[in-house]
This record gives structure tokens, sequence and C-alpha cells, in this order.
């Protein structure tokens, strides 16, 4: 990367941390998690409905889609991924206690790669904020979080998800909030 390269990332990145909507984003997300943190299993369940939510709304695009591209290669073969993302968001919204046992996997393998890319990006933030490790400690307990959800029992999954959702959001919007109040100097 050349040095006028790199100073256009480095605006960009000061003009992004100095936002005011980064501030209200941090506080927006701890409040979220200390909710979460009070009220794992509406936590969960919430989780649950929304991601049943989404999987309904990819199902119905999919349709759409498939609709409007009938000649565009296999109609059916679309249609059938549609109607599976239908079926299984209809299915996690009747039944979310099953549904969120299905979740877990899928909010273990978020979290944990979450973590990675936050790690990653702490590495990299260590140039432009004394703060960044904050995001460093954020991506490592997310790998742990990943890693512990993976592991866990399908008892504990209730409660459990909502907690480490909770946490998550803690800590994503602690990190947030030190790296936007810290700001740069102009050199």
């Amino acid at each position: 990367m050349s040095v006028t390269e790199y100073e256009d990332y480095e605006d960009i990145d000061k003009n992004v941390i100095s936002s005011g909507w980064m501030t209200v984003t941090a506080i927006g997300m701890i409040l979220l998690g200390i909710i979460a943190i009070a009220f794992p299993f509406f936590a969960t369940i919430a989780s649950t409905v929304l991601f049943g939510c989404l999987f309904i709304l990819a199902g119905i695009s999919q349709i759409f889609y498939t609709i409007q591209s009938r000649g565009a290669g296999k109609v059916i073969l679309k249609m059938t991924l549609g109607l599976l993302y239908l079926f299984a968001g209809v299915f996690v919204i009747v039944n979310p206690l099953q549904g969120a046992f299905a979740f877990t996997i899928v909010l273990g393998i978020t979290i944990f790669l979450q973590g990675m890319i936050q790690v990653s990006l702490s590495l990299q933030m260590r140039w432009f904020s004394p703060n960044w490790g904050w995001m460093l400690v954020s991506g490592l307990m997310g790998i742990i979080f990943g890693i512990f959800v993976w592991s866990s029992s399908p008892l504990n999954d209730i409660w459990l998800i909502g907690t480490l959702i909770g946490i998550n959001l803690l800590f994503d919007g602690i990190w947030m909030l030190t790296l936007h109040s810290v700001g740069f100097t102009q050199d």
C-alpha cells in the first residue's frame, strides 16, 4: 500500500470512528447486551424467532426470484431452495424451543467467525487507536464463546444462547464506544 493509499484509508477510518452514529450504535449494543444477560431465555427465543423470520424472507425472496427468472436455469432447484427456506423459517417460528437447539450450531459458528474477524481487525486497528485492545478482547471472547456453544449440551442451550448473545453484544458495544471516545490527533 502506498503512502497516499494509507493516508486515504486512515481518513476513512477516522471519519467512521468519529461518527455520532458509532456512539448511538455502541450504546444500543451495550443496552441490548445487558437486557439479553438479564433475560437469557427471552433473548434466546427472540433470536430464534428473528432467525426464523429471516429464513421466511429468504424463502419468499427466492420464490419470487424463481418466478421472475423462469428461463434462467433450473427452476425446480431454485423453487425447492425457496420452499426449504420458507418451511425452515415457519418451523422455527412455530417451534421456537426446538428451533433454538438447531440455532445453537449456527450461532456458535457465527460468533466464532465474528471473533476471528474482530481479532484480525483489532490487530490492524492497533496503528490507529490506543484502545484497540478492547476489540481484541471482544474477538477472543467471541472465539471462546463460539467454541463453548458448539460443545454445550442441548439442555443448556435455552439460557446459554441468550447469555452469550448478551455478553457478545455488551463487549462489542464497549469496544465501539471506547474506540470512538479516544478520537484521533491530526498529524
